[in-house]
């Protein structure tokens, strides 16, 4: 036979998902089966087909069970799926087990999601913190559950005791790549505080945005910068975090920081891994929430990514940055529910402030941009502290965290500084130079 009638092309994977759901207020909605077929086309597969399934009574050993399971085994094998998804979180035995009854790769939410990000991931930054995540995620699945794991390597009689079972070996293994991943995460963050102290000297504020996956902050962030991110309509399009320079009417040159996108359950080896990444918004001096408003659950998705934002203030002990909103996908909605959200957005009411956006089509991005510096501008303060000669450090960090007005030298080598602070920055100066915490007067 002529080779060139072999086709070599790897076949696309054909997944077939489930759903489980337990409880009426569980059950999954239009919006979150979309969800799901959206992550399972951004890894990639063909969707063979998707359903929620309700479980009565989760089995401890395999999640589905009965008639449930026979039905996704006989389904798997009918379409040729090479992948099942179960849309919830599995244990290491169900998911062994799993695997064994339906003959195919079996891969719960959480390994979803970090397969996903190893195929998103491009710079050596995201690589590195993706890995680290597989890698916590690989180690929790570390159980006596598989019998090859349990083979023993030690002498004979009672008096050699028993070897090293090879499952303590695979956990030491992953706890030296783990720790040599963390070494060199740990050079990224350097260097990332490195660049941000950059910014800080050059005066640039720092915007970051924030929000659920697919809301179309890369869209808006091209948009805003003239950059060429890539943006499509999936979940997670963009994982690396960018920045580009963004002009500011009245106050010049500022950083704008495009962020990975959150979703409901993200996983917590995520939220842990990109740390170094996420430092970008806690340290940023204000924040964008983009919020898809064509989404009928954009307030469930707006509570998800606020939890993780404060989960990400607690375990850094940072207040988070002054927060707006930019209201996208309007264009999507009819008219008359358009002129409702306007009408809302305009209100002086709404706390947090927010402007109706649309990235595709470039509505709303000026007042989005007028309403970025009016917030930067009122979140200042203005302060006067006089310091001692030996006070260089505090001398040195007003001017590297704020905006100095004035300094006037008096004659007795003390220094009086007019300088204007953020709340935040207020709050750290206090931290660092606690005994000058009284010494910094509101003028």
């Amino acid at each position: 036979m002529s080779s060139e009638l072999i086709d070599r092309t790897p076949a696309e994977d054909r997944a077939g998902v489930v759903i489980p759901w337990t409880q009426l207020n569980d059950r999954p909605d239009r919006e979150r089966l979309n969800e799901t077929a959206g992550l399972v086309e951004a890894l990639g597969c063909n969707l063979a087909f998707l359903r929620a399934e309700h479980v009565r009574r989760p089995s401890a050993s395999h999640l589905l069970s009965g008639g449930i399971l026979e039905r996704l085994k006989s389904d798997i094998t009918d379409v040729g799926c090479t992948l099942c998804v179960v849309d919830a979180s599995l244990s290491p035995v169900q998911q062994r087990n799993l695997e064994t009854v339906l003959n195919t790769k079996v891969i719960d939410r959480t390994g979803l999601i970090l397969e996903i990000f190893g195929l998103r991931a491009r710079t050596n930054e995201g690589k590195l913190q993706v890995e680290l995540a597989r890698l916590s995620y690989e180690r929790s699945r570390l159980v006596r559950t598989w019998t090859h794991l349990e083979r023993q390597r030690g002498g004979g009689g009672f008096l050699s005791g028993p070897g090293e079972t090879q499952l303590e070996a695979d956990r030491r293994m992953l706890d030296r790549q783990l720790a040599s991943l963390k070494a060199e995460l740990e050079d990224v963050k350097r260097t990332r505080s490195l660049q941000r102290d950059g910014r800080r000297q050059a005066g640039f504020p720092v915007i970051a945005l924030v929000g659920y996956t697919n809301a179309g902050k890369s869209t808006l962030f091209n948009r805003m910068t003239g950059a060429n991110v890539f943006a499509r309509d999936m979940p997670f399009a963009t994982l690396d975090p960018t920045i580009r320079r963004i002009e500011l009417p009245q106050m010049g040159d500022g950083a704008l920081v495009d962020t990975v996108g959150f979703i409901t359950d993200l996983p917590t080896h995520l939220i842990d891994s990109f740390g170094a990444t996420l430092e970008e918004t806690l340290d940023a001096d204000l924040l964008i929430h983009v919020r898809d408003r064509s989404s009928p659950f954009d307030e469930e998705r707006k509570q998800d990514v606020l939890k993780v934002l404060e989960r990400l203030q607690d375990e850094s002990g940072k207040d988070l940055p002054p927060m707006i909103e930019a209201w996208n996908k309007v264009d999507l909605l009819p008219q008359d529910i358009q002129e409702s959200i306007m009408l809302s957005a305009r209100s002086d009411l709404h706390e947090p402030p927010a402007v109706v956006t649309s990235a595709l089509t470039g509505q709303g991005v000026d007042d989005l941009i007028a309403l970025i510096v009016q917030s930067i501008q009122e979140d200042l303060q203005a302060f006067e502290i006089t310091l001692l000669p030996e006070h260089g450090a505090a001398r040195a960090w007003l001017y590297e965290h704020g905006s100095v007005n004035e300094e006037r030298v008096q004659p007795d080598g003390r220094v009086l500084i007019d300088v204007a602070l953020s709340e935040k920055h207020r709050g750290r100066f206090a931290t660092e130079f606690p005994a000058l915490k009284t010494a910094l007067q509101k003028v």
